[in-house]
């Protein structure tokens, strides 16, 4: 037994070196390891000049070695976020790549964010990398210049050995080296250089993967090194229409003095002068003996004048009021015609009469007769008009030129509108155009909003426009007191039979003034017989089996039909 023992032991001693052997195998499978590129090049080796503007000249020599790649990148990063969506940007000038002084790369890319550098190797020979930075001297919190800048960063390959010198041209106040991931804040393998030795600090590392950084941070008085930072603001919502400081400011300033502006246009050229002295009655019920009046104009003032005059605007029912009117007067008949069937639409003739005296008709109204008419002198039919007549334009715009002319507004309502209409909408475009300017490149984008505001508000004040002279408000005030009278004065006031003539004259201003449906029952009630009535209104026949009863019906029914007719398209 005591023989076997020197065998046991001897078998125990290669078990356990068989154990050894297998733990450092396995903890070698488990180290981690650096992870570094397939190729690298061999040294990377940078001296930066800071200058007293605060411009980096970058001279790099790059030795890929004999087993270095034959063709590698280096990118610039050309920005850097900071605080309050801004950043730093950063232009690389005067890129030159050379191996024995002859050309051995070029940039191929360079854009607003990045800067690329492709180098070719020479059997590994040595390639010179030089450029200049701008825009990485930058104000630190305190007041001091504070210059930083990667050296190494953006290689597509990684560097087994990395040498930086700095030239600087005073003493400087603090110094940092960074290596590693892009934005980590690990230090470099080694760094030598002291504010009171000033010279030139150093700084090595190695070996470093493709895309790590290498770079340096600074701190100069500003006297020595002045700051060159570029800073741009990141463009958001809440930066392009800040509501505060300045921007806020400058957007209430705009919007107050936009409002005093329209304030102040809208009393000069669209609020009414003073009517200046007693009112004006346009028409009056005159007493004519006891329990009865008649209606008297006291001015000539025609109902598609007074729709006009009492908003503006030359509006259907100014037109159809006047075809009225003239046939009150006796220039025109209108005759409704026989329904051809039981369920076809209704018509009306409209024929020009002889015994009238053309001589009293305004401008306005002598073009809209002649535009109802035919040359012949045949009846036209209301259902014909469209085919005939383009009068309409040409009658708004004399009734327009009426108001000028009779002394209401200083210049014709239309054309004012329309001019300050067209400023109104050429402000809104601006103001549109201005927001978009303001907001994709300031923080004033509000100001632009401002702007658009009070152009809208224009548009409203040029709906207002023009304003009334004195003698137009006036005018405008009988004309309210008018219709107050048409709409409360007793219908049954007139004198005895001369009531359907007397009450048609008042027709025309209560369709433009308001009461028409009162007026027109007065007409129906003034029929004090069962017998038809075709031909009992001078101005309106219809056929045989007519009574006054139907007048209402048929009135509205021919407004309906004109009015569709006479502004058709």
């Amino acid at each position: 037994m005591c023989a076997k023992m020197p065998d046991v032991m001897t078998r125990m001693t290669h078990v356990g070196r068989l154990l050894t052997v297998l733990l450092l195998g396995l903890g070698a499978a488990f180290t981690v390891q650096p992870a570094h590129a397939a190729e690298a090049i061999e040294a990377y080796e940078a001296k930066t000049i800071v200058e007293p503007d605060g411009a980096l000249r970058v001279t790099a020599t790059v030795t890929p070695g004999e087993a270095g790649p034959e063709q590698f990148e280096q990118t610039f990063t050309l920005h850097e976020e900071i605080a309050d969506l801004r950043e730093y940007r950063y232009m690389v000038e005067n890129v030159e790549i050379t191996s024995d002084g002859r050309p051995s790369g070029e940039v191929t890319k360079q854009d607003s964010d990045v800067l690329t550098a492709t180098m070719r190797s020479r059997d590994g020979k040595p390639i010179q990398l030089s450029y200049v930075v701008r825009g990485a001297a930058t104000r630190d919190e305190g007041g001091a210049t504070l210059v930083h800048w990667n050296v190494l960063q953006g290689l597509d390959v990684g560097v087994t050995d990395f040498r930086g010198q700095l030239v600087i041209p005073a003493m400087f106040q603090d110094f940092k080296c960074n290596a590693g991931a892009p934005g980590g804040q690990a230090s470099c393998r080694a760094a030598q250089g002291f504010p009171q030795m000033g010279g030139s600090p150093e700084f090595l590392d190695g070996p470093r993967a493709a895309g790590e950084v290498v770079g340096f941070r600074m701190l100069f008085d500003p006297a020595a090194v002045a700051p060159n930072e570029m800073i741009v603001e990141q463009w958001s919502v809440g930066r392009a229409f800040r509501a505060s400081g300045w921007p806020l400011v400058v957007a209430l300033s705009t919007l107050l003095v936009g409002v005093l502006v329209l304030y102040l246009l809208h009393r000069r050229a669209g609020a009414d002068e003073d009517s200046r002295g007693e009112v004006e009655r346009i028409a009056e019920f005159k007493p004519t003996g006891e329990g009865e009046s008649m209606f008297v104009l006291r001015q000539e003032i025609r109902p598609g004048q007074v729709g006009t005059l009492a908003d503006e605007r030359v509006d259907p029912v100014d037109v159809t009021a006047s075809v009225i009117d003239l046939a009150v007067r006796g220039h025109l008949r209108i005759r409704e015609l026989p329904r051809e069937g039981r369920f076809s639409g209704g018509d009306w003739e409209i024929e020009r009469r002889d015994d009238a005296d053309d001589a009293e008709l305004l401008p306005y109204e002598k073009a809209l007769l002649d535009g109802l008419t035919r040359e012949d002198g045949a009846p036209l039919r209301v259902s014909q008009i469209s085919e005939v007549s383009g009068v309409i334009p040409q009658v708004q715009s004399l009734l327009y030129d009426e108001m000028v002319r009779q002394g209401w507004y200083e210049y014709r309502p239309d054309a004012t509108r329309n001019r300050w209409s067209v400023v109104a909408v050429v402000g809104a475009v601006v103001g549109i155009v201005g927001t978009a300017v303001l907001a994709a490149f300031t923080s004033f984008g509000l100001t632009g909003l401002a702007a658009l505001v009070v152009a809208l508000g224009l548009a409203y004040v040029a709906t207002e426009m023009p304003a009334r002279t004195a003698k137009g408000s006036r005018a405008l005030q009988g004309l309210a007191m008018l219709g107050s009278e048409l709409r409360a004065h007793d219908t049954d006031e007139m004198p005895k039979g001369r009531e359907y003539a007397e009450l048609s004259k008042v027709l025309p201003y209560a369709i433009v003034l308001g009461g028409r449906e009162r007026w027109l029952k007065a007409i129906v009630t003034a029929d004090d017989d069962d017998d038809a009535d075709p031909v009992d209104l001078d101005w309106f026949h219809a056929p045989d089996d007519w009574h006054l009863r139907d007048l209402p019906d048929s009135l509205h029914n021919l407004v309906v039909h004109l009015e569709g007719e006479l502004f058709s398209r």
